[in-house]
């Protein structure tokens, strides 16, 4: 069964030493965008887990995040000097230039400084043995990738649903066209036996065969047996990649596009309002489909 691109896993774990969450997302994307934010003093984790998403994954925008802490967190905060003296001038340009036209400025404390961007920063955790940790993150990535992987699972058996419905519903109204089709022919019959009879009537020296001919040929153009057709083998395709194990997601938006394509023509065809109120209802359901389609993998 195919899987949805859209998809989520998450854990929080911890040791003596360190506090750490992960979090894995993935939406829509026309390939696969694998954005991954850990610490960049942890070495080599980033293409463990690339290379894990990339054997798993097929398409899909994924984010990946780890937010690690020590324990002792309350030490792990140091002042950034450079960022403080940069903060501390801005502030001092601005209390002048504010105090130059006339205007009043509040006195700034401490822990609005401290709140500055870059003025306290995580103290690095080069000055530990990061060898232990990076082997228990590891160890974390397979469950990891494999609980993002249930997820799109979940939400793709909920998709092959919602699109095995509508298949039903477009089956539905085809199987309704191929039988208006009867109807329309006895009224095609009838109008162009009108059409002929009054050309006839309103024409010197008309030859009857050959306004005949070009009456027939405008039935032939407006016959919409191939669409059906076509129609009924682009349900089959479609029902074939919904019980698929593979990615589909691009052969189903193709085949989207296909059948966009012939209920465009069934309409321009029809000439017919039942057959009409038919096509626009096909247009309907497929434009649905469409949505659908674009979160499967």
């Amino acid at each position: 069964m195919p899987l949805s691109m859209t998809g989520f896993a998450s854990t929080a774990t911890e040791d003596a030493r360190y506090n750490w969450v992960w979090d894995l997302r993935s939406v829509n994307a026309r390939g696969l965008d694998i954005k991954i934010r850990v610490p960049d003093w942890l070495g080599g984790l980033e293409e463990v887990l690339r290379k894990s998403l990339k054997a798993a994954v097929a398409r899909g925008s994924v984010s990946v995040s780890l937010k690690i802490t020590r324990r002792d967190e309350a030490g792990s905060q140091s002042i950034n000097p450079d960022e403080l003296t940069r903060v501390l001038t801005q502030l001092t340009a601005i209390a002048a230039e504010a105090e130059a036209r006339g205007l009043r400025v509040a006195p700034v404390q401490p822990t609005d400084i401290a709140g500055m961007r870059g003025v306290l920063e995580q103290r690095a955790m080069t000055d530990d043995d990061t060898a232990p940790l990076l082997a228990r993150l590891t160890e974390d990535i397979p469950a990891l990738v494999d609980q993002l992987l249930a997820s799109r699972a979940q939400e793709g058996a909920a998709l092959v649903q919602v699109l095995s419905d509508q298949l039903d519903e477009v089956a539905r109204l085809v199987a309704a066209a191929e039988a208006v089709m009867a109807a329309r022919q006895d009224a095609q019959v009838t109008g162009l036996q009108d059409a002929l009879s009054r050309v006839m009537a309103n024409t010197d020296g008309a030859d009857p065969d050959r306004v005949a001919q070009e009456l027939a040929i405008l039935a032939v153009k407006t016959d919409v047996r191939e669409e059906i057709d076509r129609l009924n083998a682009h349900i089959d395709a479609a029902r074939g990649h919904l019980a698929s194990d593979q990615p589909v997601g691009r052969k189903l938006d193709f085949l989207m596009q296909e059948f966009n394509r012939e209920a465009n023509t069934l309409c321009s065809k029809a000439q017919f309002k039942d057959l009409t109120a038919i096509g626009l209802d096909l247009k309907h359901v497929i434009d649905q489909m469409r949505e659908q389609v674009q979160n499967v993998e």
